[in-house]
């Protein structure tokens, strides 16, 4: 029986093995500089913090380390926000069974020390953010442990940092409201048909017809980051053909919606520690 450390690790490579997932690399397709080897070796460079996590380490400490680890192993930044989502999941996981209010106490529960941590892993590898809202310049993730002491100053936590973030962040939406999506897709991967790496790309593309990718946004704006949620919302009962013509087209544009592969992951993680098996 596999721990939730090697679920995670495993959902991660789940997730990139779905095909086709519009616009991200999957085993058939590649994005310049990022390959699918790339991201085999993140997850497995992950796997130590992603132990970290299930242990007992605090929250910061452990994701700055699957970060890192991931980081070293794949020489690039492959599942920076997938690891965002699943190091809190992982901790409610080991602590108990694995409920949107277990997460939700495993992400209120963290410290100031916690956000440090999330803060250094920005210096592991870059990551495409947004600019910080006016005023909060201080603030900005990739400042990295210059900005420790200003988020010590200011007495926040994790939590904090990710609420501050939830306005425009699917990830920090998900941390701030018990991972409404994650637990909603993990339940459509459970009914879906196929194998496991079938239904992460049908979840992929479930997830990208919800809501707009967040990562599509801050690269390109929201108004494709629209375009390319209705035209997802469109193939829904599309076959295999048409999907793959929609991803490949994505990959040609250069439009990658990575947020909705972090939530797939996340997703997939919760379904194996349902008892969803291969």
């Amino acid at each position: 029986m596999r721990n939730p450390a090697a679920n995670a690790e495993l959902a991660l490579l789940l997730e990139v093995a779905g095909t086709p997932k519009p616009g991200n690399v999957d085993r058939e397709r590649d994005l310049a500089g990022l390959r699918f080897e790339h991201f085999l070796a993140g997850a497995v460079g992950a796997r130590a913090g992603l132990d970290a996590a299930e242990t007992g380490a605090p929250v910061g400490d452990a994701f700055e380390e699957s970060v890192a680890g991931m980081a070293e192993s794949a020489g690039t930044n492959t599942q920076f926000g997938c690891l965002l989502l699943l190091v809190p999941l992982v901790r409610a996981a080991a602590d108990g069974d694995l409920t949107p209010e277990s997460a939700r106490e495993a992400v209120k529960g963290t410290t100031v020390a916690d956000a440090a941590g999330f803060y250094r892993a920005f210096e592991h590898t870059d990551v495409a953010v947004r600019d910080p809202p006016e005023g909060m310049d201080a603030l900005d993730v990739r400042r990295g442990a210059d900005a420790v002491n200003e988020l010590e100053s200011r007495d926040l936590t994790l939590y904090d940092v990710m609420e501050s973030s939830a306005d425009h962040d699917a990830n920090a939406r998900e941390w701030v409201n018990g991972f409404p999506r994650v637990f909603r897709a993990a339940a459509h991967v459970e009914v879906a048909d196929g194998t496991l790496s079938e239904r992460a790309a049908e979840a992929f593309l479930w997830l990208l017809a919800e809501e707009p990718d967040t990562l599509v946004a801050t690269q390109h704006g929201d108004e494709v980051a629209r375009e390319i949620q209705e035209r997802a919302l469109a193939m829904q009962d599309a076959d295999h053909a048409a999907v793959s013509e929609f991803a490949d087209e994505l990959v040609e544009r250069g439009v990658n919606p990575g947020t909705t592969a972090d939530l797939t992951a996340a997703a997939l993680f919760v379904a194996l520690e349902r008892g969803l098996d291969l």
